[in-house]
């Protein structure tokens, strides 16, 4: 693949940051790892990326952040052509019920995860929601087998065989 694909972290508390980073680790090789501390500095970091013509694959975003919310910034994503398609989890300990509505049927909400979160769940996600994009997206599977996955990537790649004949 001639670009890369980012995860985005969003999230104003550094020690959250830095256990939602360390969390997602195992990715890094694969998904670079960008982080803003409120939505002002996301949308800098997703203009950066789209500037040198990567994208973004999933989204982690802190719904209480200063200034503009993670809600309101997702959904604000969600119109963006280029990154509507990037897959939202709001990570977060305080959505109340109408901003996660909100999220869900304005922002187009991939994921919630309540804080505090478990690693392995959390891991579980990121998977899951990083194998949609790529499937959805139809880039290759087997460039992505060692970190998503494998078996739907498998499935994916078996039925884009048979569809090409």
């Amino acid at each position: 693949m001639d670009h890369q694909i980012y995860i985005l972290v969003i999230e104003d508390e550094l020690e959250v940051m830095d256990a939602l980073i360390k969390d997602l680790e195992e990715f890094e090789q694969t998904f670079p790892i960008e982080s803003a501390n409120n939505a002002e500095e996301a949308e800098q970091v997703v203009k950066s990326i789209a500037d040198s013509g990567d994208e973004i694959g999933l989204i982690l975003c802190d719904h209480v952040l200063p200034g503009k919310n993670g809600v309101e910034f997702l959904i604000e994503l969600e119109s963006d052509k280029k990154f509507g398609h990037a897959r939202k989890v709001l990570v977060t300990g305080q959505a109340g019920l109408e901003d996660t509505i909100q999220a869900i049927n304005k922002a187009h909400l991939d994921h919630y995860i309540a804080k505090p979160w478990n690693m392995e769940e959390f891991q579980k996600v990121v998977i899951d929601q990083l194998t949609g994009f790529v499937i959805e997206k139809k880039y290759n599977p087997m460039e992505f087998m060692a970190v998503l996955d494998s078996v739907r990537l498998a499935e994916a790649l078996r039925g884009s065989k048979l569809t090409d004949h």
